[in-house]
């Protein structure tokens, strides 16, 4: 099994030094849903929510989550990215909206965390802008999707 990289020999919590590794394109994508009511969806996708363009202000939410993410997350590095992208995808069929974030760079570390953060705070600023419509809404299946570059190789996520 492999170690944590975060844990140093003495238990303690540490900032994984990455001096040493090469760089590498390094790409991320995760996803988040939304589960709400018909009515809501409806506010959403026809435009009529009192507070203007929800999917607009997450997908802003979203990217700006990613570049935040080392304020966020106390052991993760400050990244260059070089590109951030969130989608928003209304499943009507489901009464959901499915977000898939993708992140990249060229670096020594990974953008598994920049992207899971990006899709759950555009996930997040779902919320914000409806809950005064609905505040039972739900936040779900936050997980990494796919992740390539660095040492430990390509993962792919079971669909």
């Amino acid at each position: 099994m492999t170690q944590f990289t975060h844990i140093n020999a003495n238990g303690e919590a540490n900032m994984v030094d990455v001096s040493g590794k090469q760089e590498t394109v390094r790409e991320a994508r995760a996803e988040a849903f939304v589960t709400m009511s018909a009515q809501t969806l409806e506010m959403i996708i026809s435009g009529q929510h009192h507070k203007g363009d929800v999917f607009a202000t997450a997908r802003i939410a979203g990217i700006q989550a990613a570049k935040r993410t080392w304020e966020l997350i106390p052991l993760c590095h400050p990244l260059l990215l070089s590109k951030v992208e969130v989608n928003l995808e209304a499943l009507p069929e489901k009464n959901q909206v499915r977000i898939e974030s993708l992140c990249k760079l060229t670096g020594k570390t990974g953008v598994e965390m920049e992207a899971l953060t990006a899709a759950t705070v555009a996930a997040l600023t779902i919320y914000d802008m409806c809950k005064a419509v609905q505040k039972d809404m739900v936040i779900s299946n936050v997980r990494l999707l796919e992740k390539s570059g660095g040492k430990s190789g390509h993962f792919v996520a079971d669909m």
